[in-house]
């Protein structure tokens, strides 16, 4: 199902910059390579925080569904909404090719949250605060979406200078694993202003996690280390 949406909390180069990708968003060599090889540990870091067995889960920002599917595999109930028209018609033809039961939608956050508050048990957003004009503003419509006692899941990029050497410099530049102009540092988040907007809409930060990468090897793993790409899990109080 798609429902047209509105929304000032978007920028239409961001949303054509993921459209343009999205007829190789499934080919594990091609620029959405890195997805395919961070998407495991993300999943781990989300079945290590939640069950997902039988669980209403929404993913914000799913792109093409490498998350959404993972998530559906292990037993949730997933509804993925972007706002990118090409990559959602990507990803629902993947989910039928799978005979995945994945609900797409092409719907803004905040729209979503004004027509299902407190609706999902868990909430994962994967890479996509650092590509909106108001992070803050997104990070409330989640914690609209999210049931009481319920969870969200969010990665995003630090902002410091290692965090531009290796994130932009590095991966942009010099190892080519991103499509240059992915990402902008300024639009980095550091992990403290991630967690004064939780506080601010409701939601408690259980856990800060970092991921280091191996160019070497090209894998990733779960670090104590928050530098440069982290994972927060947040959960939204009981009444």
């Amino acid at each position: 199902m798609i429902m047209q949406t509105m929304t000032d909390n978007a920028d239409p180069a961001e949303i054509e910059k993921f459209s343009d990708l999205a007829q190789s968003w499934w080919d594990p060599q091609g620029p959405s390579k890195p997805l395919h090889e961070l998407n495991p540990l993300r999943l781990q870091y989300v079945q290590r925080a939640f069950a997902l067995p039988d669980a209403q889960v929404l993913d914000v920002g799913c792109g093409g569904g490498i998350l959404s599917e993972s998530m559906a595999r292990a037993g949730a109930r997933v509804l993925g909404i972007d706002l990118s028209a090409a990559v959602l018609e990507v990803a629902g033809l993947h989910a039928l090719e799978g005979k995945l039961q994945v609900e797409y939608r092409r719907a803004a956050v905040e729209d979503l949250a004004r027509e299902r508050p407190r609706s999902f048990d868990l909430i994962t957003c994967m890479e996509l605060l650092e590509h909106v004009p108001r992070p803050d503003a997104a990070l409330g419509a989640m914690a609209e979406l999210v049931k009481p006692g319920g969870h969200v899941i969010v990665s995003t990029l630090n902002r410091n200078p290692r965090a531009f050497a290796v994130a932009i410099l590095g991966a942009e530049y010099i190892a080519r694993v991103l499509p240059r102009g992915t990402h902008e540092y300024l639009k980095f988040i550091r992990p403290s202003e991630l967690a004064r907007w939780g506080r601010a809409c409701g939601l408690d930060l259980r856990d800060l996690t970092g991921i280091a990468y191996n160019p070497l090897t090209r894998s990733f793993r779960l670090s104590q280390d928050t530098g440069v790409n982290y994972l927060a899990h947040f959960c939204r109080a009981l009444p």
